[in-house]
């Protein structure tokens, strides 16, 4: 199994910390950042080779490749999306297809999470041959910017949209995905065929159109756990907060 980071952006609402430095290496304790955070989830779930989708300040991560494989027993391959401030994060994983050659956990670099999330994952989609699993929070009370979804009884995704009217949704997408390499094709069709229509689309309505063209995601709800997106101050603190539980 690989894992696969999607680091390209800049993160705006969170200047002046991120003026120059990507999101995900802000710091949450003294010595962990969210990207950090991100590599020790893949390595305790035993995933050694990661890729790093860069963009915004690429450098930064770049220079400091060598500390985070040696610190977290893993190996790092960087994809530089040149496109990672002008264009939405669907062409960001899809920049990922040729990395995606067995089993691969995505996860957003400003999603900070417990490594149980992958644990759950990676037990629910063990047993299935293709298919594409994410990982839903069913727990938390949802306003009008979550990523929100609705499911079948079987937690078949119908729908996954920030428009989701909250009164009917099911959870929320916590940004960490398990792909299995069966289904990768398909649904690599599916996220170009999104930013091919409108570059400011979302990898999440790739996966809409994956699941308009008869396919199945699988939501995975990772129960009542401290989590957060990390796109505002107010989220850096929280994340903050909830980094030592880890």
């Amino acid at each position: 199994m690989k894992g696969l980071i999607l680091a390209a952006g800049q993160g705006s609402r969170l200047r002046p910390l991120t003026d120059s430095l990507p999101k995900t290496l802000l710091p949450v304790t003294d010595e962990m950042t969210i990207l950090d955070a991100a590599l020790s989830n893949l390595s305790v779930s035993g995933v050694e080779r990661i890729a790093i989708i860069t963009g915004f300040a690429s450098d930064k991560i770049e220079s400091i490749v060598p500390a985070l494989e040696g610190r977290h027993g893993v190996s790092l391959e960087l994809i530089f999306n040149d496109k990672g401030q002008t264009w939405n994060n669907a062409y960001s994983l899809w920049l990922g297809a040729h990395w995606m050659d067995e089993d691969t956990i995505v996860i957003n670099s400003d999603t900070l999470h417990p490594p149980s999330v992958e644990t759950a994952l990676i037990d629910t989609a063990a047993h299935e041959p293709d298919g594409l699993f994410i990982a839903v929070d069913t727990v938390k009370q949802l306003g009008e910017e979550e990523m929100k979804l609705t499911f079948t009884d079987h937690m078949h995704v119908r729908r996954i949209h920030k428009g989701i009217n909250p009164a009917i949704a099911a959870g929320e997408y916590i940004g960490v995905t398990l792909l299995k390499e069966p289904s990768v094709a398909d649904v690599m069709t599916s996220l170009r065929a999104t930013w091919s229509r409108d570059t400011d689309l979302y990898y999440e309505d790739g996966y809409q159109d994956y699941i308009d063209r008869g396919e199945r995601v699988i939501a995975v709800p990772i129960g009542d756990l401290p989590w957060v997106e990390v796109d505002s101050h107010d989220d850096l603190a929280r994340a903050r907060d909830i980094a030592c539980l880890y």
